[in-house]
């Protein structure tokens, strides 16, 4: 029988606090204070928290705990005969997706909201307009670098819309959400979408689980100690203080996006609409890029187009890093159920509906995982359901204010960082730090 299986990783000096238990049935579980600084009990930075669990009764010093305390009591049976128990429910949290989503399908959450996504739609190509309108009218003035800036700011929302059309989060048809995320993603953003899809949704199917979530591949930064143990040269210069230079990298990775979009549709493996989105990426270079340096002196238009990267870069990562970054890692050869991965290794970001926008629905990660097609705005509701479950399962549910996660993110960098430091450094400095 599969159970959610909790307990001590390598490296950790401490084990997760065990899940709330089926109908007659019961856990050996090992309290533990919230840690305060992830909301989350036991370690749950630097520390891969996911193993398979003893068998009850191997480790001695526990208590078992119960579902109810008005369970009847177990009646004494001769030698050689076990109870027996109702399978109805259990193991416990075998159901616990599929009962939360039959109440998103109730209160219909998964309803496609057209009117939503045709107002975000209109304001994104008024804020085009008004970009044109002000790069034409400011000439060769340095106030261009505004321009670049609020362009930088209109793509990276249009990259949000792009990521839920490529969700089927838009429209009512997969084809057409389809078509929608490849003409924003190749032809208004300029990244590529099959290799978009390709990466994202292997970090869904296996979020923050070693050898199978491409989001902790190395690409600079090192998301776990032991990639940034193998760093050499100036990746290791780097890594030994990556996460005081997360944000300063992040202006250098809309540049990053382009290149690794690129690249995958010149390399050799097979790609869907190859030569389409080549087509649609040639043509939205042409047309973002020529009339700039066309137009602008030279010196101005490479400040234009590097503010304009820049800002897309730290908005793009500072939007997407919150949502993983610091919360647990699954170890390669461990197993959980579809429910725990996905709340366990994601957290929210608070502030409502202000977050919302800035952050393009991604600020309700945990809910996101569980239903990636759901619209931006049933996301909320959704979330109330969800805790809600979180709070009757026992199971863990992370959310924070925006400048934590961020702080969140660059201690965790730095901790990973240290396994980049001289490791002939002296035993006892290394303790005290």
């Amino acid at each position: 029988m599969n159970r959610a299986r909790v307990g001590r990783g390598p490296g950790s000096d401490r084990s997760l606090h065990g899940t709330c238990t089926g109908p007659g049935r019961d856990l050996w579980v090992n309290p533990l204070p919230v840690d305060s600084r992830t909301g989350y009990r036991g370690r749950a930075i630097g520390t891969r928290l996911w193993q398979r669990r003893p068998r009850r009764g191997s480790r001695p010093g526990r208590c078992p705990i119960t579902a109810s305390s008005t369970a009847p009591a177990a009646t004494a049976l001769p030698d050689g005969f076990r109870p027996t128990r109702a399978r109805d429910g259990f193991p416990h949290l075998t159901h616990a997706y599929t009962q939360v989503a039959a109440v998103v399908r109730e209160r219909g959450l998964q309803r496609r909201t057209y009117g939503f996504y045709g107002g975000l739609a209109a304001v994104l190509a008024a804020g085009f307009a008004g970009a044109l309108v002000g790069f034409v009218l400011l000439g060769h003035s340095w106030l261009q670098l505004l321009v670049a800036a609020g362009l930088g700011v209109l793509l990276t929302q249009t990259a949000f819309l792009t990521h839920e059309a490529a969700h089927k989060q838009v429209l009512a048809g997969g084809k057409a959400n389809d078509r929608l995320a490849r003409i924003l993603a190749c032809g208004v953003v300029g990244v590529s979408l099959s290799w978009w899809n390709a990466k994202h949704n292997r970090h869904h199917a296996n979020p923050n689980k070693v050898g199978k979530d491409p989001d902790l591949d190395v690409d600079t930064v090192s998301f776990l100690e032991e990639d940034a143990a193998t760093a050499r040269g100036l990746r290791r210069l780097i890594t030994r203080r990556q996460g005081w230079l997360f944000f300063p990298l992040l202006t250098l990775e809309g540049l990053n996006l382009h290149r690794l979009g690129l690249t995958h549709l010149l390399g050799r493996g097979k790609v869907d609409g190859r030569w389409q989105e080549l087509g649609l990426l040639v043509a939205r270079f042409a047309i973002f890029w020529v009339p700039v340096f066309w137009l602008l002196p030279l010196g101005l238009a490479f400040a234009f187009v590097g503010v304009q990267l820049a800002v897309f870069g730290v908005y793009m990562g500072a939007s997407f890093a919150p949502n993983h970054k610091g919360m647990p890692v699954i170890a390669r050869d461990s197993k959980l159920d579809f429910f725990s991965k996905q709340v366990r290794t994601s957290r929210n970001v608070r502030g409502g509906w202000w977050a919302t926008a800035l952050l393009g629905g991604l600020n309700y990660q945990v809910e996101h995982h569980l239903f990636p097609s759901m619209p931006r705005p049933h996301l909320a509701h959704a979330r109330r359901l969800v805790r809600e479950h979180c709070r009757s399962l026992d199971v863990p549910y992370t959310e924070t204010s925006l400048w934590r996660s961020y702080a969140i993110v660059v201690r965790y960098l730095n901790e990973v960082g240290l396994a980049a430091r001289d490791p002939f450094t002296c035993p006892m400095v290394a303790q005290l730090r």
